[in-house]
Parts: structure tokens; C-alpha cells; sequence
């Protein structure tokens, strides 16, 4: 897909998901994460979108955002991943000077799911943190260092977050909202262990 021409409608919560070319890794290590993440901090403000949920894998990235700008997704996602890639590649030299990876790092494009139900905004997050436990990474979501559960569901600092109106229609205060937000993640536990 041409994705640095993709438009999406402002205001409408999107799942977008990005993977590294033939699902080689795309984070090497917590120096590559942290600055994934901060370059992410920076354009999502420049490009004007909200993160909402966020999870980093060895080999791909999703996040749930809202643009306010139509062309904002995809400034965003353009800008992270091409910083990032120079990132990864400046910093894997060989003794000569040349990067060690001469590959693209990123697939060309990303998904881009619009979630427009009410109630899919907060499956989607959950969806998203739960993505290191079906991965069998961690068991639980808050052993997991590299997604917005800790921010999410244990009220942790994490100034990248921006917390969606449904997400603040869960409770009065930031703790019922945590509690809230934990306890559908153990309804999901209970489900699937009822399936098995």
C-alpha cells in the first residue's frame, strides 16, 4: 500500500500495526525501544494523534491512536519508522563504516483498522497489551515493560499515553478507572480458560 499518501477521517480511533520486513527483528534491544518510543512521543504531538495503547514486539508494533489531522497517521508513522530504521542502522556498523543491515527494516505500508463501535476501543487495548502473553513472552500483561498496560492499568507515568474519553468514562477517579480497566482483562483471563 502507498502509505505515506494514506488518508484516514480525523477524530475516529485507529488500530495500526507495523512489521519489519520478512518478520526479522525490528528492536534489537531497550536503547532501540526507549528511543523508538521517544521519537514516537515527539510526532505523535507534531503529527497531531493521540496514542492511546501501545505494545512493542521483537518483529512488529501496534498502537491504537487518534488523528486529529486526516493526513496525521501516516506523517506519524512515516516520520517513527524512518528515524528508527536510520537509528538501527547507524547504530549496527561494521569496522568499515557500513551498516551490518542491509535490508529494509520495516514491510512497505502499515495496517490501519478503523475501530468505530464504542465498545471495540477498549478491546482493542486490551487486544493490544495482551499481545506479549499470546505471544508467551510474559504470562501476565504487567510483566511486560514495552506496552501501555503499566500506564493503562496500573496508573504508572507514561506521558505518551492519552487516555481515550472511554477510557475516562470507566470510573470517577484514576484508581476505579485502573480497576475497571484490570477487570476486563481478567474477564478475558476467565473466558479463555473456560474455552479450553
Amino acid at each position: 500500500m502507498p502509505w505515506p499518501s494514506t488518508v484516514h477521517a480525523p477524530g475516529v480511533p485507529l488500530h495500526v500495526v507495523r512489521r519489519s520486513q520478512s518478520r526479522a527483528a525490528c528492536f534489537f534491544g531497550e536503547r532501540d525501544r526507549l528511543e523508538f518510543l521517544r521519537t514516537l512521543l515527539i510526532y505523535a504531538a507534531q503529527f497531531e494523534c493521540a496514542v492511546h495503547a501501545y505494545v512493542l514486539m521483537g518483529n512488529h508494533v501496534h498502537l491504537l491512536l487518534t488523528s486529529s489531522a486526516a493526513s496525521g497517521t501516516a506523517g506519524l508513522m512515516l516520520a517513527v519508522c524512518t528515524r528508527h530504521a536510520k537509528f538501527v542502522n547507524d547504530g549496527y556498523l561494521d569496522s568499515s563504516g557500513e551498516s551490518m543491515r542491509p535490508n529494509a527494516l520495516w514491510e512497505t505500508g502499515f495496517e490501519a483498522s478503523p475501530v468505530q463501535a464504542r465498545p471495540h476501543v477498549l478491546a482493542c487495548m486490551r487486544y493490544i497489551e495482551l499481545n506479549p502473553v499470546r505471544a508467551g513472552l510474559v504470562n501476565r500483561p504487567d510483566a511486560y515493560r514495552w506496552s501501555s498496560y503499566q500506564s493503562n492499568a496500573l496508573g504508572c507515568t507514561d506521558d505518551l499515553v492519552t487516555p481515550h474519553p472511554l477510557y475516562f468514562a470507566l470510573g470517577r477517579s484514576p484508581d476505579e478507572r485502573q480497576a475497571a480497566y484490570r477487570r476486563r482483562f481478567e474477564r478475558k483471563r476467565k473466558e479463555a480458560a473456560y474455552r479450553r
